[in-house]
């Protein structure tokens, strides 16, 4: 991953932003150290339980309630005894103190006992408490509101705790829990970013150069607060955006251990990736290996022997003998130049350079150039001359025939010719081409090894190298077709090629 600039624009000293030293201006150069606070930023309080805006509430509705109450009791007054007018002002103070927490709760005690001293006890309208029993009824009443607050401020904030501990434990175990790939350090980092409100998130990693970023999400670090994270094994989670207390900076420490391991589970995925790919290519290796080895060494062995024998000075041979020895080097030259040809085209498809030129064509005049020069007892052909034009690579689809008709005929039994056959589907949109053959036939689950380059079926050897059914899904695939195995009916197996009618059918 490019190392990711941070910013090398000096702000004012008092701003608290990231200011990299001379001739740093990486995420690499970023110091290691707690927060950095701007001057003058507002510090919320790190166990508040309840939001401003209900604080100010509750004391709006003290301000309200309390002389409402009063006004009204004072209205039954002589019907009232200090005890009941207390107990009703507890449960105001009650309400305030669910409301807006331990703060308005006093606020609203000592306006009650305020009020109940001067309206309530005797001498009414003064201060002065004549009677023994007022005095500690009213300091009761001070001593449970009190209390009484505290315990619901207190319910509250572990109410808020609790919230708070099941929502981090609820976001650790979705963080946890996701599946290791390309995106899974984004998306922590992401989680992070959302969770906190952050501008931009990062994941540092340490090495001989210095800190490198592997995750970088929002925009280059620069400018705002900086929050780093020790995420263990030498690497940093560095955040931008509002300043963290006790509580969030817990969280965000887990998750920049979270993403420390989503990192490293990414890493040994992709090394295990590559693993895999290596052992691929080294069992692809000795399978083209051993296959070409044998398949080399056959026909130029017959090749060497003929013309050995051509040369012998001493043996004078017959036209007849002549001729066949030039048509055992005939055929093992068609041989090896079908070994190369096969061996260039799977070369071809494994590197995606494969030239596709679509255009609209005649089925049965493919699958006639494709059968060119075989016996018509071997091949029995039905493809219909008045089926719509194919939209196909003409060269692609008469090689997939080809090598559909070759490996058919491998496994025909004697006597019995292989059938090609075309027709229109029923959905009018693509055509079919079926070779089919009265073989031996092959398990249903065995037919998609039959299509693994260098597989030869049963691994039971015999001409080839394993790459005719490879090449013809390729090919078939790269001009928008397919070809699909299936039993055929008496026994056998049959091949059917299917592609795109070009245009309207019939045209």
């Amino acid at each position: 991953m490019t190392q990711t600039t941070a910013g090398a624009k000096k702000r004012a000293p008092h701003t608290g932003g990231l200011i990299p030293s001379e001739g740093q201006g990486r995420l690499g150069a970023v110091p290691s150290g707690e927060l950095t606070r701007e001057p003058g930023a507002r510090l919320l309080g790190p166990g508040s339980a309840l939001p401003r805006t209900r604080r100010l509430t509750a004391f709006a509705a003290a301000a309200a309630v309390l002389p409402l109450m009063t006004v009204v009791m004072v209205q039954v007054r002589e019907h009232l005894d200090l005890e009941s007018v207390l107990l009703l002002y507890v449960l105001a103070v009650v309400v305030v103190s669910v409301l807006g927490g331990v703060l308005p709760a006093v606020a609203a005690a000592a306006a009650a006992l305020v009020l109940s001293t001067h309206y309530f006890t005797e001498p009414y309208g003064h201060w002065d408490v004549t009677h023994r029993l007022d005095v500690i009824a009213l300091v009761t009443f001070v001593l449970v509101a009190v209390g009484v607050s505290v315990t619901v401020e207190l319910a509250a904030r572990a109410r808020v705790i609790a919230a708070r501990e099941r929502i981090e434990a609820d976001l650790l175990s979705r963080v946890s829990a996701a599946s290791v790939g390309e995106s899974s350090l984004v998306d922590v980092l992401t989680q992070v970013r959302d969770t906190f409100g952050m501008t931009s998130v990062a994941l540092l990693a340490g090495g001989p150069t210095g800190n490198r970023p592997v995750g970088l999400v929002g925009a280059v670090l620069e400018g705002r607060p900086v929050i780093f994270a020790d995420a263990g094994d030498g690497m940093r989670l560095v955040a931008e955006g509002p300043e963290l207390f006790a509580a969030d900076k817990r969280l965000l420490q887990r998750l920049a251990v979270a993403a420390a391991r989503a990192w490293e589970a990414q890493r040994l995925a992709e090394e295990a990736s590559r693993a895999r790919e290596l052992a691929e290519v080294d069992r692809l290796r000795s399978a083209l290996l051993a296959a070409v080895g044998h398949d080399l060494r056959t026909p130029l062995a017959g090749v060497k022997v003929a013309v050995s024998s051509l040369r012998q000075p001493d043996i004078e041979w017959s036209e007849e003998e002549r001729a066949e020895f030039l048509a055992q080097i005939e055929s093992s030259a068609d041989r090896l130049g079908e070994l190369v040809a096969n061996l260039l085209a799977m070369s071809r498809l494994q590197a995606g350079v494969l030239s596709v030129h679509l255009a609209p064509v005649a089925l049965d005049e493919v699958v006639a150039r494709a059968l060119l020069g075989l016996d018509h007892g071997v091949v029995d052909v039905d493809v219909p001359d008045d089926l719509p034009h194919a939209s196909t690579d003409d060269g692609l689809l008469e090689r997939v025939v080809a090598n559909l008709v070759d490996n058919a005929r491998r496994f025909a039994p004697p006597g019995i010719p292989v059938q090609v056959a075309g027709a229109l589907a029923p959905d009018r949109r693509s055509l079919r081409l079926s070779v089919l053959d009265r073989g031996p036939g092959v398990p249903p689950e065995q037919w998609e090894a039959m299509f693994t380059p260098f597989q030869r079926l049963d691994d039971r050897g015999g001409p080839g190298v394993g790459l005719g059914l490879a090449i013809a899904r390729g090919f078939t695939e790269a001009v928008g077709g397919t070809v699909e195995p299936s039993a055929t009916e008496g026994g056998g197996l049959t091949m059917t090629v299917t592609v795109p009618v070009a245009g309207q059918v019939g045209t």
